[in-house]
């Protein structure tokens, strides 16, 4: 290979001229009308060398006085990876390449003069043959020598004179051109096997049919040695039965490894050096310590080591990658960035379509604002409580208590917060009332603004942690529990409220040089707000999500990142508060309804709001003005009560056209229609019966309010009475009202509850189906009792003789059934006549 395209040189060339040719090549400044190629173009005619040598059968043969050397270190061994490019002959691309990179003014700088250089003209010797191999960084030089002179005795004298002349490329300027005489037949193949340290060496035999020696390491080093540096000879196991039998040597550099493969492959061991009778060849090919797909392979077959790391990895990747982008979108949700009702130019377009088309929509808002005027007059002084808590630093919660249409919320967002830029509303419901561990996730994540968010992978996780466990024989962990994944978001939202309490925060402030925890304690104005809304909203079905809301609540208010409002309808919230703050007391506000007078101007101001003045000169007088029949307004707001949701139902049906009485008369109508089915008809499971709830219908019928004891001394309430009346509490049809921490009257849930319930109870054939259905489970209680009196008479009346000392139970036995058997009776002459309304009424 000692130019661009070599060629084969089939017939020897005349010692002149190969001389000749060899001193322009290395003199190519002397000789510059001369090219490289010149020398090789004497065999124009004939075939050119490949790389699967002679006639590409992937073998070089010498003849009768020829020889093969095996010259290294004229190609850099870094080239490998351009073998697998497509479109690319490495063996052509790469002389040509290193020609034109190579200085002129140096020789050693091509790789023509390098091998022109090993094998000068002085040595009487004739190239008739080279064959590149850039893959192994060297190549094959077939010559012919004297028939006087062996080969060896020319390997000698090439080797002397590169000992004396050394050649160092310009890509290895620390290592020599080496030249060894090729012993066996080698292999020229151009196959993607790239060189290795490690050779395998198998021993085969000479003839087929015929066995072949398993060569010793002494043998085999003193074969090899000649060659380089080995630094291990590993022999094939003992107990292997692979065949043909092998042996593995390590060289020390792989150019030593290459230049042995090259000069022993095929190489017959002699009977004398222990190769046996016949001879045993030698077959060498470079050993890839690594496989194909040993990453693969080694991945599949270490699922023990393999799925913790793919989990942590997923894990580093998800806190690394996906966390920082959750926090960006919290706080855009906290900040109302990407809200468009926000933005200045939505503002102004919607007041100026206000002005010019009176939109209903809009109508309806002032409605509302206006009618609600009243309400936060009356609870002026709420309000400020709340701002003044606000602008402490105490940590601990704020509870703002009261039955649902009270206007909690209203209160809070609409007039508390109305000033302040960073709240976070959080409803409760929807998280409460997900289906599955995925939905809840996806509510959870919704309320804060979490995204994105990969509630599926959570069902794919149990199924890879149930594939791993069935292969490992224990839990990999990749499915995460609901309660792990409610913290992942919570924590993700403290994270991104503490960055939001600190982005006002400069370098010209003069508490810039506190910590953040004391600046945050110092200025609680900057906290933003957490409003926590329908918290404990069906809390006994499930309390895990509330656990954790506390908890996350708990975490942000002792470590001052964000003020946390509860709005709750639950009286007993205190007891779930008290697991996050068990040593702090909390700030409360009970709302409850209206006064009368309140609740009156509430509805006039909503009749008021879309008066229109006309702009002229006389006043028109307000629609409350004009309605004659607002004089019954005072009857039907005792009727009605102070509930917001049930006055503003009313102002609505007034300003249709209906009087108050009508309207009063309808929403009473349909109270009873709602109490009638959510908690008597229903026939789905609950923790009441419909006796329970009708007995307390018809004793708040004609009274404001039951002694909360009295009421469980009746038999229907015997058997877990007070599980029962905090049901219904939790429904909504009663009001336990509590003094000194204990409960004391039971009131009905919704003032306008009292008002259905008489009307219930007018309706005779309801009163009588339902009272039977009374009477018949208090006969069921006596007649038990009886049968259970009788039981233990019999017991006592088998004692022998009658003993004096049980006469006094035979007496209290006998009242006890005297008076069971008395209330039977009474009971059923009660529901004979109840039986005859049933029967004779529709």
């Amino acid at each position: 290979m000692l130019g661009n395209t070599p060629r084969l040189l089939r017939r020897p060339v005349s010692q002149s001229y190969t001389a000749r040719a060899l001193r322009t090549v290395a003199t190519p400044q002397k000789h510059a009308f001369i090219r490289h190629e010149a020398i090789w173009m004497a065999g124009s005619g004939r075939s050119k060398s490949t790389v699967a040598g002679d006639n590409k059968s992937g073998h070089i043969v010498a003849g009768n006085n020829e020889g093969i050397f095996f010259i290294d270190n004229i190609f850099p061994l870094k080239l490998n990876f351009m073998m697998g490019l497509p479109f690319v002959n490495v063996e052509k691309f790469v002389p040509h390449m290193m020609q034109r990179l190579a200085h002129p003014d140096h020789v050693a700088a091509d790789t023509g003069n390098i091998a022109a250089r090993a094998v000068p003209s002085k040595l009487n010797i004739q190239v008739t043959e080279v064959l590149p191999r850039v893959a192994e960084g060297g190549a094959f030089i077939k010559f012919s020598h004297a028939p006087e002179e062996e080969a060896k005795a020319t390997e000698k004298r090439v080797r002397d004179f590169l000992k004396d002349n050394p050649i160092k490329p310009w890509f290895n300027p620390f290592q020599r051109v080496r030249t060894s005489l090729v012993l066996g037949r080698p292999w020229v193949e151009d196959l993607h096997r790239w060189p290795n340290t490690r050779v395998k060496v198998e021993f085969v035999p000479t003839l087929p049919g015929q066995s072949a020696e398993e060569l010793s390491q002494e043998t085999l080093y003193s074969l090899f040695r000649r060659y380089g540096k080995l630094a291990d000879i590993k022999p094939q196991p003992t107990d292997s039965k692979d065949l043909p039998k092998f042996a593995y040597l390590t060289f020390s550099k792989v150019r030593h490894a290459i230049m042995a493969k090259n000069c022993m492959h095929g190489f017959i061991v002699p009977a004398n050096e222990g190769g046996g009778e016949r001879g045993t060849m030698l077959k060498i090919v470079y050993d890839q310590k690594r496989k194909a797909h040993w990453i693969w392979d080694w991945l599949v077959n270490h699922p023990r080591f393999v799925i913790p790391a793919l989990l942590a990895f997923v894990g580093t990747v998800t806190v690394a990658v996906f966390d920082p982008i959750r926090t960006f979108f919290i706080k855009a949700h906290v900040t109302r960035t990407f809200h468009i009702k926000d933005n200045w130019l939505y503002k102004w377009l919607s007041s100026q379509a206000s002005k010019a088309t009176d939109v209903l929509s809009l109508k309806r808002h002032r409605t509302e604002d206006a009618g609600l005027t009243a309400i936060w007059e009356d609870r002026k002084d709420d309000i400020e409580q709340i701002q003044t808590w606000l602008m402490e630093s105490a940590d601990t919660f704020i509870v703002i208590q009261g039955p649902r249409g009270s206007g909690k919320r209203e209160l809070v967002l609409d007039m508390t917060l109305k000033v302040r830029k960073n709240t976070l509303l959080i409803d409760c419901k929807p998280i409460q009332e997900a289906k599955g561990d995925s939905s809840t996730i996806n509510a959870a994540a919704l309320e804060v603004g979490y995204r994105p968010v990969f509630s599926w992978t959570n069902s794919i996780s149990s199924l890879l942690d149930l594939a791993a466990q069935g292969t490992i024989g224990t839990k990999t962990g990749f499915s995460e529990t609901l309660d792990a994944q409610l913290a992942k978001i919570w924590q993700n939202t403290a994270n991104a409220l503490k960055q939001v309490a600190l982005e006002g925060r400069s370098k010209d402030d003069k508490d810039f040089e506190l910590d953040d925890d004391t600046y945050l304690e110092a200025h609680p104005e900057k906290r933003p707000v957490v409003v926590l809304d329908n918290f404990l909203h069906k809390s006994q079905e499930n309390s895990i999500v509330y656990d954790k809301i506390s908890e996350w609540a708990a975490g942000l208010t002792t470590a001052n990142i964000a003020h946390v409002i509860f709005l709750t309808n639950d009286v007993s919230f205190s007891k779930s508060l008290s697991k996050a703050l068990p040593d702090r007391v909390f700030r409360q506000i009970a709302l409850g309804d209206c006064s009368p007078e309140v609740a009156k101007r509430f509805v006039i101001n909503h009749l008021d709001a879309d008066a229109d003045d006309g702009g002229g000169p006389e006043k028109k007088p307000k629609p409350s003005e004009m309605r004659e029949d607002l004089a019954e307004l005072d009857d039907c707001i005792s009727t009605l009560g102070g509930r917001l949701t049930d006055l503003e139902f009313l102002a609505r049906r007034i300003k249709t056209g209906e009087t108050p009485k009508k309207a009063v008369r309808e929403i009473t109508e349909q109270s009873a229609s709602e109490i009638l089915k959510m908690y008597i008809l229903d026939s789905s499971p609950r923790n009441w019966t419909p006796e329970q709830a009708w007995l307390i219908v018809k004793s708040l019928a004609y009274t404001e309010c039951l002694r909360y004891n009295e009421l469980l001394l009746s038999d229907i309430f015997k058997s877990g009475g007070e599980a029962t009346l905090q049901a219904l509490e939790q429904a909504e049809m009663i009001t336990i009202v509590s003094s000194n921490g204990r409960p004391t009257r039971i009131k009905p849930g919704k003032p306008v509850y009292a008002a259905a319930f008489r009307q219930l109870t007018e309706d005779h054939v309801l009163k009588a189906r339902l009272d039977l259905a009374i009477l018949t489970q208090l006969i069921k209680v006596e007649t038990a009792g009886i049968d259970k009196y009788e039981a233990e008479l019999n017991l006592l009346a088998a004692l022998p003789g009658q003993p004096k000392e049980v006469r006094g139970r035979v007496r209290w036995l006998l009242g006890k059934l005297w008076t069971g058997q008395e209330k039977v009776e009474k009971y059923e002459r009660e529901s004979s006549g109840l039986k005859k309304i049933l029967q004779l009424e529709f």
